[in-house]
């Protein structure tokens, strides 16, 4: 068994690393590589070319469409009265292109009512794809203690398309219930 996927039914990234330490690599034409401006590789310029891991040919084809393979909330913290941001941070295992507003569900478990809806801000063309929701301060869009989490398929095209950078393949958007719980919660303070 290799210590690396390189197919459609292996899509596994190098075994040899951890699980935080996969959450910088995906596939590209070259192979399995790290991203670039990772502190793994010891550059931290991130317009610097992805530093090759395991090199494979055309692995990001081999592995067909693109898939979500991590979630996180980039806001740790907010706070109904100061208002704010609130960023997700999808990965993929390969660079996706974005057109349109795809959007981004963050299921508030104290009242379904008041679910947020991120829209897409940034990351076209990588492999991690940014969505925000800007809150005034003191909107009733929350309330203190809410508790948001992310749950199976958060991700929506809402008119848009998530592609396989530069092919006319969609990307998988749907994504394992065990992704939206690895990203946890966060719990709006007062």
């Amino acid at each position: 068994m290799p210590l690396w996927g390189a197919t459609d039914s292996d899509e596994s990234k190098p075994k040899n690393l951890t699980t935080a330490e996969k959450k910088q690599v995906f596939a590209n034409a070259s192979g399995w590589v790290l991203e670039a401006g990772s502190a793994l590789s010891g550059n931290d310029n991130a317009s610097a070319t992805p530093e090759v891991l395991v090199a494979i040919g055309g692995l990001a084809t081999s592995i067909g469409a693109a898939d979500i393979t991590d979630i996180e909330f980039v806001s740790t913290a907010f706070d109904k009265s100061d208002g704010g941001n609130i960023d997700m941070l999808v990965r993929f295992n390969e660079p996706v292109d974005v057109t349109g507003t795809p959007q981004f569900l963050i299921t508030n478990q104290t009242a379904s009512s008041r679910n947020i809806t991120c829209n897409y801000l940034s990351g076209t063309g990588t492999n991690e794809l940014t969505f925000r929701k800007t809150i005034a301060a003191g909107n009733a869009a929350t309330n203190a203690n809410d508790v948001l989490k992310v749950v199976a398929n958060p991700v929506s095209l809402n008119s848009g398309t998530i592609k396989d950078a530069g092919t006319n393949t969609a990307s998988t958007i749907t994504s394992a219930v065990a992704i939206g719980t690895a990203a946890g919660t966060l719990t709006v303070a007062a």
